[in-house]
């Protein structure tokens, strides 16, 4: 098949799609936004910047990290009923843990933690059977597990954390990302652009360290692995096929004519050239990404629908977020909301 067909049909149906889920889930999620007696900031995923836990501490937690509950067939039957055509989940966030078996790392859900289960493939074997679309988000900049993880180019930049590099653990001197992503990050993209079976869109965060050249690279090997596979703008430096707007926006019109001179690319908030016309929004039930205790502020389900009939209409897709929690369960609030926003919409369309 010709690569311009491919690429129709992969326009086709990420444009059609309209909505999908996302699955913030690590080491994070059994902390659930508290630590010795303190709380993370609004976002509990970033809990090990934000308290500065060292390394240390932050790894004995994968000692407990045992998600019996977690069903992948459950959470990807429950994306299919309540309408979503995708799901998007964390293979690598900040922290550096790995939700997949990695042979690059040992730090990772297979080999660190007593659930010895690839929970990617679990996943991946779900969608595939329910007829959803898989893709994977995967942090390429920064990574606190480390010594040169990126972020530390950033840090005059607020952050929900402490700094966006490890500088409790490692300093922000002296640090050469180069290292990392040569030893990590681009065999690791390698990994879960290949063991996965199809992959339909990868999606990458924070752009704040990557040169145009490793963006590149990481642009190009994901489509030679990936043919199919349809990129974020997060990725930086104007290497993308799709448009992530920023955490949870909301526009009030679509884009107007974007000047290129105009555009940063590295920034993740607003419009940028798309270069198919393919737009998303990635949001949270709640405040947070990571699953918190603290976090009770949630989105009823008709500001949900609201917000994904106004960007759909927008032609912005809409990928809503759950975190699961320490026992790998979709949390109580977040499955009452989906299935409400269904019937919400069901009720529009009688």
């Amino acid at each position: 098949m010709r690569r311009d067909t491919i690429m129709n049909e992969n326009i086709k149906w990420f444009k059609e799609a309209k909505y999908g889920m996302m699955i913030h889930w690590g080491l994070y999620s059994l902390l659930a936004g508290e630590y010795e007696g303190e709380s993370s900031s609004y976002y509990a995923e970033w809990i090990q910047s934000k308290l500065q836990i060292p390394n240390a501490e932050y790894e004995k937690v994968a000692t407990a990290f045992n998600p019996i509950y977690f069903d992948a067939e459950k959470i990807v039957n429950l994306a299919k009923n309540c309408g979503m055509k995708y799901l998007v989940v964390t293979t690598k966030h900040h922290d550096g843990f790995a939700m997949y078996r990695s042979k690059v790392d040992s730090y990772n859900i297979y080999d660190a933690t007593p659930f010895h289960r690839d929970i990617i493939d679990e996943l991946s074997k779900a969608c595939q059977k329910a007829g959803l679309k898989f893709g994977l988000y995967y942090s390429q900049d920064l990574d606190w597990h480390e010594p040169n993880g990126g972020g530390y180019l950033s840090n005059d930049i607020e952050t929900a954390g402490t700094t966006w590099d490890n500088s409790w653990d490692f300093g922000s001197k002296g640090k050469k990302f180069d290292i990392c992503f040569k030893n990590k990050i681009m065999p690791q993209i390698r990994e879960i652009m290949t063991n996965y079976g199809e992959i339909a869109t990868a999606w990458f965060d924070v752009p704040m360290t990557l040169s145009e050249k490793q963006s590149q690279e990481v642009f190009d090997t994901v489509k030679e692995l990936q043919p199919n596979c349809l990129i974020n703008s997060r990725l930086g430096n104007g290497k993308y096929d799709f448009v992530s707007l920023g955490d949870n926006e909301i526009p009030d019109a679509n884009a107007e004519r974007i000047e290129q001179e105009e555009v940063d690319y590295n920034s993740i908030e607003g419009f940028k050239p798309s270069p198919y016309g393919l737009y998303e929004t990635a949001g949270t039930m709640n405040d947070s990404w990571g699953f918190s205790y603290h976090d009770q502020n949630w989105k009823s389900p008709e500001k949900i629908y609201e917000y994904k009939k106004h960007l759909n209409s927008l032609g912005i897709n809409y990928l809503l977020n759950i975190g699961l929690d320490g026992l790998g369960r979709v949390p109580m609030m977040s499955e009452r909301n989906l299935l409400a926003v269904k019937k919400v919409e069901n009720s529009v369309n009688e």
